[in-house]
């Protein structure tokens, strides 16, 4: 069995707002986006030095960047309600596709891996199946999409119903399968007696909270001075990491320490002029932010676990930690970016 993060982040800002003209594309959000995924290599970063015993180091690293996922649902509702809000069914459909294919490539290639290379699973045909109601142990950081997913449904339909008037039949009626699926999978198992998954694909209330009052600040004229951000931002680290190493690790995404970071975070990234000349660079890593959260577990195990493992505990940790995440960034963000330029983003991310 692979080894998880208890409640493992994940990013994806996924490719939803991606379409804009250079003149109107918001060269702070990429910067969010850029950040936050690495953000979410820290966390898994950090989690493989909890495991082998590093635990300061690796509760410090993952309150710095717990952030990223509520920062990505908020970005995601800035996209679907302000930054390119969709114009009917069809698009907001070709959306969801584009998040749905990679999604099962990588499924299929991160159960791969674990049968090539990892411990033997329990049940491997069990774990395929379970990948249809909600993430695998082998791809555990793909938690995040079987919330995006519906996330981005529901924040649609509700702008093709509101604003466009519109009635979008069939992303109505997937709508109300996702609604209805948890007590159906329930169902269908006290009536067959089959050891049915629990269904994942669901939208929790603070998800859609950061989606909602996230994608309200980003898309604010009016947000204050960058120091008070960042000087509140430093504060909610602190009460972060102190409530991780006394009260609960992980903490949950929805608490009040992991939501002051998050806003502040938004707060001080939102409306950074972004230097002319690093535009076309960053709107590079932007555009490969999404392949880059499918594919940078494999190298965290490659990477990252293998020193957390060697190093013995002491004062090297934090370093080790820093010098481990920043090459799986970096290594992610790579192969990325090289996919992309070869015309395999459709089905790679």
């Amino acid at each position: 069995m692979s080894r998880t993060a208890p409640t493992p982040a994940a990013p994806p800002a996924g490719p939803t707002a991606r379409r804009e003209s250079e003149r109107e594309r918001r060269h702070d959000i990429d910067l969010l986006r850029v950040v936050c995924t690495a953000a979410v290599v820290l966390v898994h970063a950090s989690a493989e030095f909890i495991h082998a015993g590093h635990r300061t180091t690796g509760v410090v690293g993952d309150s710095a960047g717990r952030f990223a996922v509520p920062a990505f649902f908020a970005m995601a509702g800035w996209a679907a309600l302000a930054g390119s809000p969709v114009r009917g069914e069809a698009q907001l459909l070709t959306r969801l596709g584009r998040i749905l294919r990679p999604m099962a490539v990588w499924t299929a290639l991160y159960l791969l891996w674990q049968f090539v290379a990892g411990p033997p699973l329990d049940d491997g045909a069990e774990e395929v199946l379970h990948a249809l109601f909600g993430s695998v142990r082998a791809a555990y950081h793909l938690w995040y999409l079987y919330t995006y997913v519906p996330l981005l449904l529901l924040l649609g339909v509700t702008v093709l119903v509101v604003r466009r008037r519109a009635t979008p039949r069939r992303a109505l009626l997937l709508l109300v399968a996702f609604a209805v699926a948890p007590a159906f999978a329930g169902d269908a198992r006290t009536l067959t007696g089959l050891p049915l998954p629990e269904w994942e694909w669901s939208v929790s209330l603070s998800s859609l909270g950061y989606a909602v009052a996230g994608g309200a600040l980003l898309a604010a004229r009016r947000y204050g001075p960058r120091p008070l951000w960042l000087a509140g931002a430093a504060v909610a680290l602190a009460a972060l990491v102190l409530y991780q190493l006394t009260v609960r690790h992980p903490a949950a995404y929805g608490s009040v320490t992991v939501a002051a970071l998050t806003f502040a975070v938004l707060g001080a990234g939102r409306g950074v002029r972004v230097p002319e000349r690093a535009r076309a660079l960053l709107g590079r890593l932007s555009d490969a932010s999404f392949g880059t959260y499918l594919v940078h577990l494999l190298w965290v195990m490659l990477l990252v676990r293998p020193v957390a493992e060697w190093l013995p505990r002491g004062f090297w940790a934090p370093v080790a930690l820093a010098v481990t995440a920043s090459a799986a960034v970096a290594a992610a963000f790579a192969v990325s970016v090289l996919w992309g330029r070869l015309g395999l983003r459709r089905w790679l991310g």
